[in-house]
């Protein structure tokens, strides 16, 4: 099995896609942590509500920003493996990073705090279709133009549409250029009517109930979107472009099971359609049968009772026939993914004892995804 390190020589931008719930966020973590142990000043960005990358690497829970790992609470976890490069880690915060884009992009600091000190802009920002995924493609974007790292590993928010991911810059992008948001900013005919009667009405009936004059705030922010719109656009256009950057590639993450495999083929395509580079497949949790566990289930149950009794051994030898199985269904969906994803030599994990918790644990799948060749 080939390692990752020679598939990511060159490479400054690694985004690892899949399903969720097939582990992304440790895979990004094992991987960062390699490449910062190879001599590399790597960041790794998570979107991981359980927090359990901050937790894996020994820190506070993460912020927006990247924190630098203490090198010594490495070396104590993992005393055979040198860290000859730097490890920071973030936990992605999609509304304080489109926060600080609306910042960048005001045109003035009234116009900045018009929209951030705004109501209504305060739900739709964390509403927009696309927000969460425009967030991690938008920071990704600053990371890779100011922080200095050899490095980007980016793991992408769960969804069960990998298009909300590729499409995101776009999407966004129609949002602010769409007809409907261009009929609030210059209401004309029917559109003038409603907004300046019906809509009226319903606004002012809150406002005497709440106290709160939303038509105001309505108002103000689209006022203030408008001269946003260009600024959206260019980022737009640099973040798509820093997605099919030849120094940018995608790996895609996979379990054996139906749902994360049919996804991972859509994806694959998605990226074939959009000439975007594919660095590689990673089948994490896969059922690996070793010598004894191929045996013949009728063979161990006789092997084993008189030792354990023939309840027990019957018990042992359906365990046994049950994980044939399973690791037979495994099997068949990687050469599944194999033909379908172009990719003869897939990175293959095994099922671990328990989840991924601490650095040591990080190190163990690493070591899978380098292809057995450890840290050194």
């Amino acid at each position: 099995m080939t390692g990752l390190a020679g598939r990511l020589e060159g490479k400054r931008v690694c985004i690892v896609a899949g399903s969720g719930g097939v582990g992304k966020t440790t895979a990004s973590a094992a991987l960062a942590l390699g490449l910062a142990a190879a001599g590399q000043r790597v960041a790794v960005v998570t979107i991981d509500p359980a927090r359990r990358l901050a937790d894996a690497l020994g820190l506070e829970p993460l912020g927006n920003e990247p924190r630098m790992v203490d090198p010594a609470v490495l070396g104590a976890a993992a005393p055979g493996s040198e860290m000859r490069g730097e490890l920071w880690a973030m936990m992605l915060d999609p509304k304080a990073t489109f926060d600080a884009l609306i910042a960048k992009l005001a045109p003035d600091e009234r116009t900045r705090d018009e929209v951030l000190g705004n109501r209504i802009y305060a739900q739709l920002s964390s509403a927009i279709a696309g927000s969460q995924e425009f967030s991690a493609v938008a920071k990704l974007y600053e990371l890779h133009r100011d922080g200095g790292y050899d490095a980007i590993v980016l793991d992408t928010p769960p969804s069960r549409n990998a298009l909300d991911f590729l499409d995101a810059p776009d999407r966004l992008t129609d949002f602010f250029e769409g007809r409907a948001l261009k009929l609030f900013l210059v209401p004309t005919g029917i559109a003038a009517r409603v907004m300046g009667a019906g809509t009226g009405v319903v606004f002012s009936i809150l406002k005497k109930l709440t106290g709160v004059n939303l038509l105001d705030d309505v108002s103000i922010l689209l006022r203030a979107m408008s001269s946003l719109i260009d600024g959206f656009r260019a980022r737009a256009a640099a973040v798509k472009a820093l997605l099919a950057d030849p120094a940018t590639t995608f790996l895609i993450v996979a379990s054996p099971e139906r749902e994360p495999v049919a996804e991972a083929i859509f994806f694959r395509h998605k990226l074939r359609e959009a000439g975007m580079a594919f660095g590689g497949l990673i089948v994490n949790r896969v059922a690996l049968l070793d010598a004894g566990e191929a045996a013949d289930p009728v063979a161990i149950r006789a092997r084993l009772r008189d030792e354990l009794g023939d309840a027990l051994a019957a018990k042992v030898a359906h365990s046994a026939h049950d994980l044939q199985l399973l690791a037979s269904r495994n099997a068949a969906a990687i050469e599944r993914l194999k033909t379908a994803l172009d990719e003869p030599d897939p990175i293959v994990v095994p099922r671990l004892d328990g989840d991924v918790q601490d650095i040591d644990g990080l190190l163990v799948l690493y070591r899978y995804l380098a292809g057995d060749s450890g840290l050194a």
